[in-house]
């Protein structure tokens, strides 16, 4: 089956081209297996630590669910319930589960403290999502669009909102794999500096730049993924009604999927805040693979726990 090429699942910068795809055959083979009824135990024994600094439904129940069909088990250490740079500093927590587990997935709010997290431990550590990038949401999203599409090369991806983790993600892996990617919003609220510099080290060696545009109608035009995610999230509460001007006319609506290409899907890493970034009627509605996602984070965090922890 194969390992990858690096330790931690970080960033998608972590991730060669050859990881990528072995991540996504791997989750392929493994959902197969799981829809003709097998659960091969290939991490058997296994012990997985979640560490979560905020609440999560989707990065908790896919990670757990996923290493315990593995036959492997997690431990959810809640918010608040260890000493994370509290009364233990990071680097001693890090060494101290290196010591009982096999591997650790980290939410946290903070993405140094994830880098100074790995940087401590002897075992793998999988981002679980930081102020700044969620790789694992990005890969499951892409690869979703690889189950509908099959060549990547010949769609639209555009993304309407902010740089959230998730667009991050999503610039990164794009980037690496030389995709057709259209970031469309306010300027000001464009990805910034450190998120750039990874894109333009891949463009580089892909030679296929992403779009950056304030325009709708050019982010728009013969799309096949419209992808959007939410406005503000936590920390940037009291920015609400300030985003919420600057974002409104961004919303995707009927409105806006009706000027996408024809087979246009649209995609959502969820939660979503219905009514503010998408409506009801595109969310629900027929063109909608925001529940193809949310199953996909399972399968593929299965292929990169096998890869990292085998």
């Amino acid at each position: 089956m194969g390992r990858l090429s690096k330790r931690d699942l970080l960033t998608c910068q972590d991730l060669s081209h050859r990881d990528i795809w072995l991540i996504f055959e791997t989750a392929k083979n493994l959902k197969n297996s799981y829809y003709r009824g097998e659960r091969p135990k290939l991490l058997k024994g296994k012990n997985l630590a979640m560490i979560f600094e905020e609440p999560s439904t989707r990065t908790r129940v896919s990670f757990e669910v996923a290493i315990n069909q593995l036959g492997g088990n997690a431990l959810y250490l809640r918010p608040g319930e260890i000493h994370l740079g509290t009364r233990e500093t990071v680097g001693d927590t890090a060494k101290t589960l290196s010591r009982y587990v096999d591997a650790i997935m980290a939410r946290l709010f903070k993405h140094e403290t994830l880098v100074e997290l790995a940087e401590n431990a002897t075992v793998p550590v999988i981002n679980g999502l930081t102020d700044w990038l969620h790789p694992v949401q990005a890969l499951s999203d892409v690869y979703t669009m690889w189950e509908h599409f099959e060549d990547l090369k010949k769609i639209k991806i555009s993304f309407f909102g902010d740089a959230t983790n998730v667009a991050n993600s999503l610039l990164i892996l794009t980037s690496k794999l030389g995709l057709n990617f259209t970031f469309c919003g306010p300027k000001k609220y464009w990805p910034k500096e450190r998120t750039m510099e990874l894109v333009e080290k891949n463009v580089k060696e892909t030679g296929v730049a992403p779009t950056f545009t304030e325009s709708i109608d050019e982010a728009i035009r013969e799309a096949n993924v419209v992808y959007t995610d939410l406005w503000w999230w936590v920390g940037q509460e009291q920015e609400a009604e300030e985003r919420i001007k600057a974002f409104t006319s961004y919303q995707v609506n009927s409105e806006l999927m009706r000027k996408a290409a024809k087979n246009a899907v649209f995609m959502h890493c969820l939660p979503a805040s219905r009514g503010m970034e998408v409506t009801n009627e595109v969310i629900d509605g027929p063109q909608s693979i925001v529940w193809d996602q949310a199953e996909n984070r399972l399968h593929v965090e299965k292929a990169i726990l096998v890869l990292l922890m085998t």
